[in-house]
């Protein structure tokens, strides 16, 4: 699956993946414990009802890009033990996944994530699906100071921080509007969207997109879609 007249892979010497329902499937959602484990902070944060810690949740998470952002300007959360406590999660819904392991492999060049996540969280991602040595680096939310996708902030900082000339980089997302900033800077972008078998727990905007500008490709297969662009002469797709 892919959408038609995007950017080609030509010339890409960086990988910029986002972690979260991007480098594992969507149905798993492992994402729902952190979600669960937010709302419930709120509700001792703010001292607000379950019903009303979602709808708080959910709005902040669209408005500024994380709920803990929102927190943050709205009613001066301290971000340290937010994430601590909301990131203590079973990950063992997660399970090795050597053909996407493999395909990151045989790209050329850097790979890199990109996430609105912690350090440790993509650390426990990547070992559970056995693909940490194939990736190169991890800028989280603390390196991007707290500034989280799609803030611009976030991508010039990544950028800085890695020297990525986004000429010559791709980045792979599962929400995007996550790939509007990347797409103006120059990147390539892919869409990664839920495989068609599965639940998925997303709002509705967050599912949206796959047809605007800014989205040059469109995968429900990552790993599929990378082995083809690692064997695509000239790397088109």
């Amino acid at each position: 699956m892919s959408a038609p007249a995007g950017r080609g892979f030509a010339g890409i010497d960086t990988w910029v993946f986002d972690l979260d329902n991007t480098l594992y499937p969507h149905h798993l959602n492992l994402w729902q414990q952190v979600d669960a484990r937010i709302r419930d902070y709120i509700v001792d944060f703010l001292h607000v009802s379950h019903d009303e810690a979602f709808r708080l949740q959910k709005d902040y998470y669209r408005r500024y890009g994380t709920t803990m952002r929102g927190l943050m300007e709205e009613h001066g959360l301290e971000p340290d033990a937010f994430l601590d406590i909301v990131h203590r999660i079973d990950y063992s819904p997660l399970t090795p996944n050597p053909a996407l392991g493999a395909a990151i492999a045989a790209l050329p060049g850097r790979k890199l994530i990109l996430t609105n996540g912690t350090r440790a969280h993509a650390d426990a991602v990547m070992n559970r699906l056995g693909i940490a040595a194939h990736l190169d680096g991890v800028f989280d939310i603390r390196a991007a100071a707290l500034e989280p996708k799609p803030r611009p902030q976030a991508y010039q900082r990544f950028l800085l921080r890695h020297s990525v000339d986004p000429q010559r980089a791709a980045i792979f997302e599962d929400l995007a509007r996550n790939l509007e900033v990347p797409h103006a800077l120059g990147m390539t972008t892919v869409l990664v969207v839920p495989q068609g078998g599965g639940v998925v727990l997303r709002e509705e905007w967050e599912l949206a997109g796959r047809d605007a500008p800014h989205v040059d490709h469109v995968t429900d297969d990552l790993a599929g879609f990378l082995r083809r662009v690692g064997a695509a002469p000239g790397r088109g797709v």
